[in-house]
This record gives structure tokens, C-alpha cells and sequence, in this order.
């Protein structure tokens, strides 16, 4: 009896079973955002917008924190201090070898900023909570965009003629109200729009950021492929109250945390945080490579090009050939050919002549995270290569590791008297000072250092610079990274980096002598002894 009442329960259990897995699978599938708050549903925004400041106002009766967490981040302040150094960094405030200087330019630069109006960097952000500009990072109708000369507003109807977009296309009327009812959480294109098109152009300035990340192959980057990891950029650059990991100015170039718990790690960017300091599999080869780890950023082996998936990026950009005109007008050439078929610009009057490459291989140096700026106070040697920034480290830095960068290479405007680099005044179409109305760089120079208060000696010339900027997108795939051969090797990758052994090319100091002496010496004892014990067992048999 008892048998039958435990098999009728197990029958009913099972039947039950059965009803609630058909109900699951009976279910419709999700619809909608994957936002908790469909905000198409919201009547604070069913309304007609007629500018971005509307809608954050919009945005802050529910999210009322928003905007004080933005203004309290680098994307907004655009200024920084390093704790270490003492330099005052960020946008507003460094030079670069790129468009030169944010100050006297703004209505263009700031076009990028996240936030409204920004029109006069010499004053702090403007801290007015709608000044934020949250559909910037959250807008995911796809149409929501920021003029590029509009201090970071978008355009709206009427459209000006001729105006264009921060990513180089033809302007269009953005629809606030569609934009606003469409937001969710960041994707590649958000965080692209402006960080791809950075220096004034598609992967112009870093390298490793471009369109073809907008959908990349597994070839191009096994992250943000679809069909490798579909990352976004949020995946990786986590945030706490809007402060996104990971910043040039501040690198965390070693992490001896590695993996975290849930909870943890939400102030950091770095491949250990995901991947620990261990990665490699428990082979022979694999222990080699995780020995690697304290001395190899894992980027330099899995990052063996950067500017892949069709998209060139500049190499070089001399200002000094700027300002040469034909019959009295601007001139451009575009004498480069990319192999999307798109073809570069060479040669502009408004900026110079430039260079530009793809699969390119990088720079590598032993950096520790630390990166010094030369700045407008900064007195240069002009017959030297300027570092716009001193990448720091060293091989007996344990803090050190080998990371690849892109290396920039510029020639720059510069005060020939008084040795310092010099802000120059580009944008305006409507002044007698910018250098892309007028070609005249006195004016251009004059006014850019009366606009930001420094002396200038009236007289300038051009000088060589480098700049540089860390490599750590576009992992390609396992196979791809780099062997052993790509850099212990007498012409490899690393042949001019000090303090790594390359066999023939460069000479081992004593300790690497000392240590090959006793391996040597370790291999002929275990040999030897060896061969006694052979020997033994032999004698023993034919006694």
C-alpha cells in the first residue's frame, strides 16, 4: 500500500511538473527594452521637445541624482589632476598633436561633450543640472546626434545648410520626443559616435577606435563581435554613478586584483579583471605564458595590429605645410586610398599634410601607468622630438609591464623664444583670427594665448612631435596573438626594448650569465646522475 500511495505521489508531482513547464513554455517571449521602464509609457515625455535641456529636465523628475553624479565626471568636467604627478590634465586643458587645443575653439570641440552650451572652457562646466546632456550616452532610437559646431547641441529643424554631424555626415533633423521615449542602457554606437571620430575624423586619433566597431568580425575584435562576445563598450569600462573605468590619464597599467566578486571591481578596466593573471591553460606552454603576465600586458600579445577592419588612422599630421593656396582658395588631396575603397585626405590648407595606415604594428615601451604631459608651461628643447606625453616605466620597475601604443608623430606651432608649446586659434568663420578663415598663424597663435592668458613672444616656428596613446581594443583571436618568435628574436618586435632578452641580438648582464651558468650546470648533474643510476642497475643485473 505504502508502495502505491509513493508512486501515486510521484505521478502527481510529475503531472505537476509537466503543467508548469508547459505554462513557461506557453509564455510569450519578452517584448519591449530590457529597461525595467518602457519609457514610451512615461507622460512626462509624451510631449513635443524643443531642445536637449527639455528633455534632462524630463529625464530628472524620476532620475533626480543624475545629472550631479555626470557633473562630477571626467566626460563632463573635461579636467583632472593627476594625484601623482600634480598636472592639471584633461581636455580643456592639455595640448595635443592632433587639432592642437580645445581653448579659443570650443564651439567645435565641445560639440563632443556631454553636455549642452559649453562655450568658454575657461570657466567650469556649466552647472546647471538640464546643462547634461543624457541622450548623448542613452539614446538608443538611433537617429539622436550632436552638430559638429554647436557646443554639444543637436540639430534640430530647421537644419543649416551644410551643417554636418560630430561623425562627418549630413546633419538631420533629430525628433527629441522619439529620442527620449527610446532610451536604455549604452551601446557601441553611443559611446562610438564621439570616441571613434575623435581629432576630427573616423579613427583619426587612437587607433584601435573606429567605425568598424560599430559591428566588427571576430578577426577585427573577439569582444564586440556578434559572434564572438557582442560586448559593448559598458562591458569592460563599468561605472559606479556614472564614473566610467579606464581613462588615458590615469591607467591602471598592472592589476594585482584580478578577478572580482559580484559587487567588486567596478573601478577598473583592465583584462585581468575579467580574465585573472592566470589565463593561459595548465600546459607546459600555458604556465610559460601566464609567467608572462607580471611583465606582458596581455594586450601587447593580443593586439599584434591595430587600425583593422578597413579603417586607416593617421600616423602623421604636420601643421607646418598648412595654409598653401591655389588662386587665392583652399586646397584639399585626398592621395590616400583605404582599403574600404574610401578615399583620405593628404593634404588640407585648413591643416597640413598627413600620413595614414592600416594593420598597423605597434610601439611598445615598459609602462607603469604614469604618462607626463608637456603642457603650455612645460619649456621644450626644439631640436629634440617633443613627448606631448612621457609614457613612464622602466624594466626594473616592478610596477612595469610592456604595452603597445600608437606613437603620433606631429609637427606643431611652438614660441621659438621662449621654448614652450602654443595654443592656436583654428575654428571661426566669423573672426579675423582663426587660422582656417585668415591662414595667417601669428593672428591665429596671438589669439589663442591672449585668450588663455599666457605670453607669447610674437615669434614661432614648428617642432617635432610624438604623442601616444595606449593600444587595447580590437583583440584579435587566439591564434592570432603573437609567438614566441614575434619578439625573442633578433629582428622581432621588441629588438630595441631594453631589458628583454633577445638570443644573438643583445648582451645578457651577469645575473642572465650567472643564470644560464647554473641551469647549464643543473642539466649536466640530473644527466649525470642519470647516467650513474643506468649504469648501477646495469652492474646490479649481471652480478
Amino acid at each position: 500500500m505504502r508502495n502505491m500511495f509513493n508512486l501515486a505521489s510521484i505521478l502527481i508531482s510529475a503531472l505537476l511538473m509537466g503543467q508548469v513547464t508547459l505554462a513557461q513554455q506557453n509564455t510569450p517571449p519578452l517584448s519591449g527594452p530590457d529597461s525595467t521602464t518602457d519609457h514610451s509609457k512615461l507622460e512626462p515625455l509624451m510631449r513635443e521637445f524643443t531642445s536637449g535641456p527639455e528633455v534632462t529636465a524630463a529625464c530628472l523628475e524620476c532620475h533626480t541624482e543624475a545629472s550631479d553624479q555626470i557633473m562630477h565626471t571626467l566626460h563632463y568636467s573635461w579636467d583632472y589632476t593627476n594625484p601623482d604627478t600634480g598636472q592639471r590634465l584633461g581636455k580643456r586643458n592639455v595640448l595635443n598633436a592632433f587639432c592642437g587645443n580645445v581653448a579659443a575653439n570650443e564651439t567645435r570641440c565641445t560639440s563632443c561633450h556631454a553636455g549642452y552650451g559649453w562655450e568658454d572652457i575657461r570657466v567650469a562646466t556649466p552647472a546647471d543640472p538640464t546643462r547634461v546632456d543624457c541622450l548623448v550616452c542613452h539614446d538608443r532610437s538611433g537617429q539622436y546626434t550632436k552638430q559638429d559646431n554647436l557646443a554639444g547641441h543637436p540639430p534640430l529643424d530647421p537644419v543649416s545648410p551644410g551643417a554636418k554631424t560630430i561623425t562627418g555626415k549630413k546633419a538631420w533633423a533629430v525628433d527629441l520626443t522619439k529620442a527620449a521615449q527610446s532610451v536604455g542602457l549604452p551601446g557601441r554606437d553611443n559611446c562610438g559616435n564621439c570616441h571613434f571620430f575623435g581629432g576630427g575624423g573616423d579613427n583619426v586619433k587612437h587607433g584601435d577606435l573606429s567605425s568598424a566597431l560599430y559591428d566588427p568580425t571576430k578577426e577585427v575584435d573577439v569582444h564586440m563581435s556578434s559572434d564572438g562576445q557582442n560586448f559593448t563598450c559598458a562591458s569592460c569600462h563599468v561605472s559606479d554613478r556614472h564614473q566610467v573605468a579606464g581613462s588615458r590619464y590615469s591607467v591602471l597599467a598592472r592589476d594585482t586584483g584580478g578577478t572580482g566578486l559580484p559587487g567588486q571591481r567596478r573601478d577598473v578596466a583592465t583584462c585581468e579583471s575579467c580574465h585573472s593573471s592566470t589565463p593561459h591553460q595548465s600546459t607546459l606552454i600555458g604556465m610559460k605564458l601566464n609567467d608572462h603576465t607580471d611583465r606582458i600586458a596581455c594586450q601587447t600579445c593580443h593586439i599584434p595590429e591595430f587600425a583593422r577592419g578597413g579603417v586607416a588612422t593617421k600616423t602623421s599630421w604636420d601643421w607646418s605645410t598648412a595654409g598653401r593656396l591655389e588662386n587665392g582658395k583652399p586646397i584639399m588631396l585626398d592621395e590616400h586610398t583605404q582599403s574600404d575603397g574610401r578615399k583620405l585626405h593628404t593634404y588640407l590648407s585648413t591643416k597640413g599634410t598627413f600620413k595614414w595606415d592600416e594593420n598597423v604594428r605597434p610601439y611598445y615601451a615598459w609602462f607603469n601607468g604614469q604618462v607626463e604631459y608637456t603642457t603650455g608651461l612645460t619649456t621644450i628643447d626644439p631640436a629634440q622630438t617633443v613627448e606631448i606625453n612621457r609614457i613612464k616605466g622602466s624594466a626594473s620597475d616592478s610596477n612595469s609591464r610592456i604595452w603597445p601604443f600608437k606613437q603620433m608623430a606631429g609637427r606643431q606651432a611652438y614660441d621659438s623664444e621662449l621654448a614652450k608649446l602654443v595654443y592656436t586659434h583654428t575654428y571661426g568663420p566669423d573672426t579675423t583670427s582663426a587660422f582656417w578663415t585668415n591662414f595667417n598663424w601669428d593672428k591665429s597663435i596671438k589669439a589663442a594665448m591672449d585668450y588663455v592668458g599666457e605670453p607669447y613672444s610674437g615669434k614661432f616656428g614648428f617642432v617635432d612631435t610624438y604623442m601616444y596613446w595606449p593600444i587595447t581594443h580590437m583583440v584579435a583571436p587566439a591564434d592570432r596573438a603573437l609567438n614566441c618568435n614575434a619578439c625573442h628574436a633578433k629582428n622581432g618586435r621588441l629588438a630595441n626594448l631594453s631589458g628583454v632578452y633577445i638570443p644573438g641580438a643583445n648582451p645578457m648582464g651577469p645575473g642572465g650569465t650567472a643564470g644560464l651558468i647554473l641551469l647549464a650546470l643543473a642539466v649536466v648533474g640530473v644527466a649525470g646522475h642519470s647516467l650513474l643510476r643506468l649504469i648501477g642497475r646495469k652492474g646490479a643485473r649481471y652480478d
